[in-house]
């Protein structure tokens, strides 16, 4: 391991003497890769770093201790010092394990994030909707793109699905956790006796499919088209705009209606399909992820679920990391940071153990 940080720490000496080379900064996509790949191993070089100034503490502070002309208060000092260091020492090399792990390839992708209300009826459409708020305001905070691929609306205005695409830096690697079933628990405003309420809703994030990552044979499309629908019913387009787009071979179905343009709604529908398509493929390679995926997201039954929201406590808890927050307002609002840093690096740490029990002896 410390071979190939050495490795990596020359690597990034090299790139950072690289970009400061004139003839270089005046090659301007030859200068924007070698920024990235500097980039990219700068946290593991800074957390090298870090684990470098620990060894050396480490070896003062022993040094203090056998030395026989070091003062008892002093060496009582070194002693504490030491325990310390060697505890951080610890903790520092399983980071860098886990940041030397093989990346998901898929970290740096957007992603169609599908929400769907599932137990609960209105009340599931309604906390839909606020699902899907909490995702866009999250979005905006990150500085992200945000936009929405299709929607269907309850009888009450909130959402039976929505499907929307985000854009921008490794969107996919911070949101990939958030797949499975949301449970909310409230006074439903449907509600009219004070009753606390479950209801769920389903949301599914999967990294957006580029033309390049799947092929799609035209002669497997059956295309459709029919009038769309607003809120209710109501604004019929009698243009049949709206369009559904069937794959013959994986039986996947995909409409899309928001847009006026019939060519529009069927440009969203070939990526919500291409993404589709791309999570089935992953899934089929990958049959441990596939059982991990399929009890994540569930049926939407209000027994499975890997988050809770209470209102009546205001707390916000997830069953995976058993993580409770007494700020529903400020998660709802779109601060999901401190959540999705701990699922990510209770994963991470999962899939370190998983690689070194893998390990032949």
């Amino acid at each position: 391991m410390f071979a190939k940080l050495e490795s990596i720490e020359e690597k990034f000496n090299q790139l950072t003497k690289s970009l400061a080379d004139p003839s270089i900064a005046s090659d301007i996509n030859k200068y924007k890769k070698l920024a990235k790949e500097h980039a990219e191993l700068k946290e593991i070089v800074d957390k090298y770093k870090e684990y470098k100034e620990v060894e050396k503490g480490i070896r003062e502070a022993e040094e203090i201790i056998i030395d026989s002309s070091s003062e008892p208060e002093l060496k009582d000092l070194a002693k504490e010092e030491l325990k310390k260091l060697k505890e951080k020492k610890e903790k520092l090399i399983r980071e860098l394990k886990i940041l030397l792990l093989p990346k998901d390839p898929n970290d740096k992708k957007n992603v169609i994030l599908e929400i769907r209300a599932g137990a609960g009826g209105d009340e599931a459409s309604l906390f839909a909707q606020e699902l899907f708020r909490m995702y866009s305001r999250y979005a905006e905070k990150k500085g992200w793109r945000l936009e929405v691929l299709n929607t269907s609306f309850s009888a009450i205005g909130g959402f039976k699905e929505i499907i929307a695409s985000i854009q921008g830096h490794k969107v996919y690697s911070r949101l990939k956790y958030e797949s499975g079933v949301h449970r909310v628990q409230r006074i439903p405003q449907t509600e009219s006796s004070g009753r606390i309420h479950t209801s769920t809703v389903t949301v599914a994030v999967l990294p957006e499919a580029e033309e390049i990552d799947v092929e799609i044979d035209p002669k497997d499309l059956k295309i459709e088209t029919f009038g769309a629908s607003g809120p209710g019913g109501q604004h019929v387009n009698r243009t049949y705009s709206a369009v559904r787009i069937t794959h013959a071979p994986s039986g996947i179905v995909v409409s899309c209606q928001d847009e006026k343009s019939q060519h529009r709604n069927r440009e969203k529908a070939l990526r919500i399909l291409r993404s589709r398509l791309l999570e089935k493929i992953r899934i089929e390679k990958e049959k441990e992820i596939a059982e991990a995926r399929r009890s994540q997201v569930g049926t939407g039954e209000r027994s499975e679920k890997i988050r809770t929201y209470n209102f009546s406590q205001g707390r916000v808890t997830d069953h995976r990391i058993n993580l409770t927050l007494y700020k529903l307002e400020n998660v709802l609002d779109g601060e999901l940071d401190e959540i999705i840093d701990r699922l990510i690096a209770h994963f991470e740490t999962q899939r370190l153990e998983s690689e070194i029990t893998s390990v032949p002896a």
